[in-house]
């Protein structure tokens, strides 16, 4: 898709971070853009913005888990602009941290309901009627970088993410022969207010294993502060976009950052292979990897002390007691329990 120009671009997780960068970056390219939010302040605060710059945005209050207020908000978009959305963006995700082995139901319902099901049903609720509809179109997804990894302290969060990515995948290839294009976009550190939904969570769903308070939410915010601003990442899922990638690494070396990360399934098929991983867990990264990371996350590896964002983080990492399971989550390991 070259020109945006008066398409109707429908945005969740749309009013803060990587979704208001899109939906900056959209609306500056002429087309007619949708935000949908969870939150009511950050929408009202998203509408603000554009109202300064003359160029209102939509505005739609939903919870991406809410199959009713999905197809609410899919008929207010054809009754307001007369057809269903040219182009689909989910971008809406929560994340929290914390030993796997220390996850409970609610961790998964509310990380992988958000994560996972609000792509499912925004799939489901906009794919058929863009079909109907009859013009092609695009639908892309945040997926982020944590798809192609297992995440010990983001179990929940890394299998929802792996998910969505082989989802967008099985949607690219069955959406060719309507002319609807499909990429899955996939940073890592991302300049955003993520770090405040796990403070947010739905009343039924706040019994977490995990070490969750102001001040470890306030470390995460520190590092994001150095990520990737949503606006420049937003930039590239629209160069990606118009070039019609499947899969947008937003960064010098996608490829090769692609291609590093999945060797190690190759090696997992083996009693060698196993071997080597254990062997090299236990070395140092090489300049390589560490060059990478540090693109990745957006500050210099090789210099940092654990998850440090350098002086805007408020603690180190073990201070904050960040990624910890609850102190009376007794089964796990001491050391990765909070005091």
């Amino acid at each position: 898709m070259k020109d945006f120009k008066d398409k109707i671009v429908f945005i969740t997780g749309g009013a803060s971070g990587a979704g208001l960068g899109q939906a900056q970056i959209f609306s500056e390219a002429g087309a007619r853009v949708i935000i949908a939010d969870r939150r009511q302040d950050h929408l009202d605060e998203a509408v603000g913005y554009f109202k300064g710059k003359n160029s209102p945005v939509y505005a739609i209050r939903l919870d991406v888990t809410d199959r009713e207020g999905y197809a609410a908000a899919a008929d207010e978009i054809e009754r307001v602009y007369g057809g269903a959305p040219d182009v689909l963006i989910l971008t809406a995700g929560v994340n929290v941290f914390g030993p796997a082995e220390a996850s409970t139901y609610d961790d998964y319902d509310w990380v992988v309901g958000v994560c996972f099901g609000g792509v499912v049903n925004g799939l489901v609720t906009f794919v058929p009627r863009m079909i109907k509809k009859g013009t092609g179109g695009y639908i892309a997804a945040t997926v982020s970088w944590g798809a192609f990894g297992a995440g010990s302290m983001t179990a929940p969060y890394a299998a929802a993410k792996a998910a969505v990515l082989n989802l967008m995948e099985s949607y690219y290839l069955a959406l060719k022969p309507y002319g609807i294009a499909v990429s899955a976009l996939c940073p890592a550190n991302v300049r955003s207010r993520i770090y405040e939904a796990a403070l947010n969570r739905p009343e039924n769903l706040r019994n977490t294993g995990y070490n969750v308070s102001e001040v470890t939410q306030n470390f995460l915010a520190g590092v994001h502060k150095s990520g990737m601003a949503p606006r420049v990442l937003a930039e590239k899922l629209k160069k990606g976009m118009e070039d019609e990638v499947f899969l947008i690494i937003p960064y010098n070396n996608g490829p090769r950052m692609v291609e590093m990360e999945l060797e190690r399934f190759k090696h997992y098929a083996s009693p060698e292979g196993m071997k080597y991983l254990e062997e090299k867990q236990k070395q140092p990264p090489t300049r390589e990897e560490i060059g990478m990371m540090s693109e990745r996350e957006g500050y210099d590896v090789s210099a940092s002390r654990g998850m440090s964002a350098g002086d805007d983080a408020p603690l180190s990492f073990e201070a904050s007691g960040f990624a910890k399971a609850r102190a009376d989550a007794d089964w796990v390991d001491p050391s990765k329990r909070v005091k």
